[in-house]
């Protein structure tokens, strides 16, 4: 995924407790004087999905990204049975991961699930945040529409997700074992050909196919207690199916706070791979605002 990404970065798995290590890499054309852009993957990826950003974003400050404990190439350790547990295992992991690698305070940008699990960081460590940007933020209204945005998931996927542990939805691809990447290549075509310009062969749906992911507790409901001098970016895609009123709807709780609501013409729930000028544009716009 990252063989054709323009820019030279630096690789490192960041070791945090109980033996645990988040693998990550660090963007920089030696700019060390702003403050740090760090990007969290979401459902079903890792940090390779940003490839189509990490050589625009790094151009005027340090970018890093790293996979998620229990995601792509980070450790996989056993994670509770309890929701709010689970939560506060992946912010820890955050929080370990940023005093290893001596970070004061960073920009901290989450897409869907990793918007849900940045804003859960910001809440508790609001002190280390210098601006939290949403990227089409899952795990907000009660129920989110996990339903691809460029084609409807079909039932019997649907079925199948009804089927699997609450705590872990992707299981069904290991559980497939030799057919899960099929698995994937139906469920999600979209990917490959978003990164079409990259990649000609099946790099993209194998690499989603490698990676897990764990659900979050509704997040909407929380927001408003986070710190009310902590500035907020929402970020959609104006042609994708999730609810974009999660902005309006952050808002309505931080009606003293700044919080904007960005929408990325042409694009769709993966909003990075689907326009990315435009959402690197916009990034290091919101990014600006800070130093």
């Amino acid at each position: 995924m990252l063989k054709c990404v323009p820019c030279i970065y630096k690789k490192e798995a960041v070791r945090i407790s109980n033996g645990n290590k988040i693998w990550t890499l660090k963007f920089s054309h030696n700019v060390s004087n702003k403050t740090p852009l760090v990007l969290l993957h979401g459902f079903g990826g890792g940090l390779g999905l940003w490839a189509l950003n990490f050589g625009d974003l790094c151009t005027n400050r340090p970018v890093y990204a790293f996979d998620l404990l229990g995601f792509g190439r980070s450790s996989r350790p056993m994670f509770d049975s309890d929701a709010e547990e689970v939560e506060n295992q992946f912010v820890e992991s955050i929080e370990e991961w940023r005093c290893a690698l001596g970070l004061d305070k960073v920009i901290l940008l989450g897409h869907n699930l990793g918007g849900f699990l940045a804003a859960a960081y910001s809440l508790k460590y609001p002190s280390r945040v210098s601006h939290l940007i949403l990227v089409e933020p899952w795990g907000f209204p009660e129920r989110p529409d996990l339903a691809d945005q460029d084609r409807p998931i079909p039932v019997w996927i649907r079925a199948l997700g009804a089927a699997l542990t609450p705590f872990n939805p992707l299981a069904g691809l290991r559980i497939a074992g030799p057919f899960g990447l099929s698995l994937v290549q139906r469920l999600r075509p979209d990917f490959k050909r978003k990164y079409s310009s990259m990649f000609e062969d099946d790099t993209v749906t194998e690499y989603i196919y490698h990676c897990n992911v764990q659900t979050p507790r509704p997040m909407l409901q929380r927001i408003g207690k986070m710190d009310p001098d902590l500035p907020v970016s929402v970020i959609y895609g104006a042609r994708s199916c999730i609810d974009g009123s999660s902005g309006t709807s952050i808002q309505s709780v931080r009606p003293h706070s700044y919080v904007r609501t960005i929408a990325i013409l042409g694009a769709g729930h993966y909003v990075y791979a689907d326009q990315p000028e435009d959402f690197n544009h916009k990034v290091k716009e919101i990014c600006d605002t800070v130093d």
